[in-house]
């Protein structure tokens, strides 16, 4: 089992950039696929980006393309999201999930492949 907590979230302007992080604690972290969602007020959570356990596929939403990066590191149990150029649509609160198949190269990108869950950050962009 792992444990995922999320930081990095809170306030930014609309063209800023924040950097959110995921820990992992647990099972070694690099046996995990993980992947991030987000969850506006009043909707339903929705597919960011997702990395392979091998880190070797990526995939994100076409809503961010271009503007998030995923990435992980190994050595600290961590994945990132790297967000630039928010705009106020991109308020919601961030999940991060792991899924704990066997697979190396296999990115999930739905809610219900998903085994494990973080509480959430809050990102909050104002125009």
């Amino acid at each position: 089992q792992v444990q995922l907590v999320e930081s990095g979230g809170g306030l930014a302007q609309a063209g800023g950039s924040l950097r959110l992080s995921c820990a992992a604690s647990g099972r070694t972290f690099s046996g995990y696929a993980m992947g991030w969602f987000r969850q506006a007020p009043g909707k339903e959570r929705e597919f960011v980006a997702a990395i392979s356990k091998s880190g070797s596929n990526i995939h994100y939403a076409d809503s961010v393309k271009g503007r998030f990066t995923i990435s992980g590191d190994n050595a600290k149990s961590t994945v990132y999201l790297q967000m630039n150029s928010l705009k106020p649509e991109d308020t919601a609160d961030y999940y991060c999930a792991a899924h704990s198949g066997p697979y190396s190269d296999t990115i999930y990108r739905t809610l219900r492949e998903y085994d494990y869950w973080g509480q959430g950050t809050q990102v909050t962009v104002s125009s």
